[in-house]
């Protein structure tokens, strides 16, 4: 099962994260705390998505 980009990302920016910068293949993103990179691509594995919600400090939604 997958997890569209868009909606991880969406959710790490209701949660106080922004676009720092662009990367190669990743978006970085950080709330002045804590920076995540998320790879740029259309589809992320569920496992992957909730690993990088809990990088950011966040509960697991996929």
């Amino acid at each position: 099962m997958s997890v569209k980009r868009r909606d991880l990302v969406r959710y790490l920016e209701d949660n106080g994260f922004f676009l720092l910068r662009e990367g190669k293949g990743h978006s970085i993103y950080s709330n002045n705390i804590k920076t995540i990179p998320v790879k740029r691509h259309r589809s992320l594995d569920r496992i992957t998505a909730n690993e990088l919600c809990k990088q950011a400090g966040l509960e697991p939604k996929f």
